[in-house]
């Protein structure tokens, strides 16, 4: 699996709300272009710290394209939207909206999280294991 190639999505591996959504990701990835990293991994620890971000705090959703670029909060979630294609490509189109207006909802569910209940996460399969990032290699 060339990570070059993929979009790697870092979250908060302790939050159910978070994971609900990479499983949302995981289970639409039909083109396999994601991979994942919680922030909490040692792969997500030196993403953050080689860009000089916080690294003790997991508020914020990153997308990383390997030697390109990252995407931080709602740009990231619309990019995600984008790459999924289909029915969700139109809800990438909010990246229009100004920055601060799609920011501000982000932060606002980013701080309430951890009060929404989600469903239990699933038992991933080998194949969808294969896309979760554990080791700090090419961030």
């Amino acid at each position: 699996m060339h990570i070059q190639n993929k979009h790697i999505v870092l979250y908060d591996g302790d939050c159910p709300m978070c994971n609900y959504w990479v499983n949302f990701i995981l289970k639409r990835d039909n083109k396999n272009k994601f991979m994942f990293a919680a922030l909490q991994s040692d792969f997500g620890q030196d993403f953050l710290k080689k860009r000089n971000l916080n690294h003790t705090e997991f508020n914020t959703i990153y997308l990383l394209k390997p030697q390109q670029y990252y995407l931080v909060r709602s740009k990231a979630i619309f990019k995600i939207f984008a790459l999924l294609g289909g029915i969700y490509r139109p809800l990438s189109w909010m990246k229009f909206f100004p920055g601060f207006i799609s920011d501000t909802i982000y932060d606002f569910v980013s701080r309430n999280r951890k009060k929404v209940n989600v469903e239990a996460c699933p038992i991933l399969t080998i194949e969808e294991r294969k896309k979760f990032i554990t080791e700090p290699f090419l961030t």
